[in-house]
């Protein structure tokens, strides 16, 4: 496939592959690192030669970075993406599926990749010991309703009115991506998600937290918190309330647009069909380590 015409075009190039060419640029060297050392993998596994076999369609570094940031950007079906880059579906399957571990890889090398989890106060200090503030909330993404009765009734989120599945991100006031938790289904409340990763009993008494009201009762776990009030059955909000609930909500519009930030990329925003352990999570991550990578090159 001839990617001439789409570095030529800053518009198109974004709409296939949702990034720029100084941010493509940025990731080649790494990527081409990575995907060299897991084919070495490969070889070694297969007990064969490195670099023998056939030879594939998609030849060099760029062509495979630009064949996976079209799938993550544009989620097509595995016939559609074959068709394009002249694959049978399958080969386009598979390497889909190496192509993805290797772009983790190279995001994390990039040191644009979230963390999954804080364990304690020291090591939130270590990792974002410039953080000050927190934005934390609830992202869903649809999902394909399963067969099964009982996971249907797992999946379910009464809310959205559909099969979901459901993670918690945390941003700093760059918009930078600093934590996404594992995917959980998508009926678990946003409170409960983040008691269960233990996401505020780390966090420094200085950092201030801002959540909104499906956070309720985080102040218990964290003294530093901003959180809007709810109204009450024959307790409606004052005046004075209703205004700290607006200015709350005009700083919390950060995660908001790192989210819709992530969501460009239409393998987390679309209907989740592939049925492999753990793909959506790896494709989550991904996500924002784009986005991450999206914020860095552009402050």
């Amino acid at each position: 496939m001839n990617t001439n015409k789409a570095f030529k075009d800053y518009r198109l190039l974004k709409a296939l592959t949702g990034v720029s060419v100084k941010e493509f640029q940025s990731m080649l060297p790494v990527f081409e690192q990575a995907v060299y050392e897991d084919s070495r993998l490969r070889s070694k596994a297969k007990e064969r030669h490195f670099g023998g076999g056939a030879k594939g369609k998609l030849i060099t570094a760029e062509d495979k970075l630009f064949f996976i940031l079209v799938y993550i950007k544009t989620y097509p079906t595995f016939d559609f993406l074959g068709f394009v880059f002249s694959l049978h579906r399958s080969r386009a399957h598979r390497n889909t599926i190496k192509l993805l571990g290797s772009l983790e890889k190279a995001l994390g090398r990039k040191i644009v990749m979230p963390e999954k989890k804080i364990s304690t106060m020291e090591e939130f200090l270590g990792k974002f010991p410039l953080a000050k503030d927190l934005f934390v909330d609830g992202v869903e993404r649809p999902i394909q309703r399963p067969v099964n009765k009982k996971k249907q009734n797992k999946l379910y989120s009464g809310k959205k009115k559909r099969h979901m599945k459901k993670s918690i991100i945390a941003v700093d006031e760059k918009k930078r991506i600093l934590l996404v938790t594992v995917t959980k289904s998508g009926r678990r409340h946003d409170k409960r998600l983040a008691d269960k990763d233990c996401l505020f009993e780390h966090l420094p008494k200085e950092v201030a937290l801002w959540v909104d009201t499906g956070f309720q009762g985080v102040g218990k776990q964290h003294a530093n918190t901003l959180i809007p009030k709810k109204a009450t059955r024959g307790k409606p909000l004052t005046l004075l309330e209703k205004e700290e609930n607006r200015v709350i909500s005009s700083f919390r519009v950060i995660v908001e647009n790192a989210i819709a930030g992530i969501k460009r990329f239409k393998a987390y925003a679309d209907v989740w069909r592939n049925r492999i352990a753990g793909l959506d999570d790896k494709v989550m991550r991904i996500s924002c380590g784009l986005w991450n990578l999206h914020i860095e090159m552009t402050v």
